[in-house]
């Protein structure tokens, strides 16, 4: 796998017209495994579920939706290595908190361990946190997830409380950890 270069990021909104980029990075196990247990997404679970989710709280406006991460590879052509989530903290429940932004992140394996994803999110957080009255950023991960929570501790996140949350496909409860800061 070539190095990639992290100066080389950039960034743009996905829309349904992503949905392969959506499947291709979910259709990895390990990618998948705090996620679903390791379950890999179907086409059909990125076209019926995930794309209506996105286009529910995607406002560009705000810089609400999946911001796709993309990097050139060598002399390849742009190359998607995985997104960063930012919506409003409880979307889909009953209280949405808009002076919360929620951050989350799913990345390519060959992307894991390089900063790549803490990168990402620091950009995406300095570029919107301005545009918005917001109080607090927060995130969720399963507690065995030391990766996610380790990129949590780097964008300056205390841990906050275990949460039950709906799990994304069989809307069974999971355990979730959640952490925030301050902005």
């Amino acid at each position: 796998m070539p190095t990639i270069n992290k100066q080389t990021l950039h960034y743009r909104l996905l829309d349904d017209s992503d949905a392969l980029l959506m499947y291709d990075l979910d259709s990895n196990p390990n990618v998948m495994r705090y996620i679903t247990g390791g379950r890999t997404s179907t086409m059909d679970d990125i076209t019926q579920l995930m794309l209506p989710r996105l286009n529910a709280y995607r406002n560009a406006d705000k810089g609400w939706g999946l911001w796709g991460v993309f990097t050139k590879l060598e002399k390849q052509r742009d190359s998607f290595i995985g997104w960063i989530l930012i919506r409003p903290m409880h979307f889909f429940g009953p209280k949405p908190n808009f002076n919360n932004l929620e951050i989350g992140w799913r990345f390519k394996e060959s992307c894991w361990g390089k900063g790549i994803a803490t990168q990402a999110a620091k950009h995406t957080l300095n570029k919107l946190c301005c545009m918005q009255d917001i109080t607090t950023i927060s995130a969720i991960a399963e507690p065995d997830n030391l990766g996610s929570i380790n990129i949590m501790a780097k964008l300056g996140m205390d841990f906050d409380s275990y949460q039950q949350e709906q799990g994304p496909f069989d809307g069974k409860p999971v355990k979730v950890a959640l952490y925030s800061k301050s902005v």
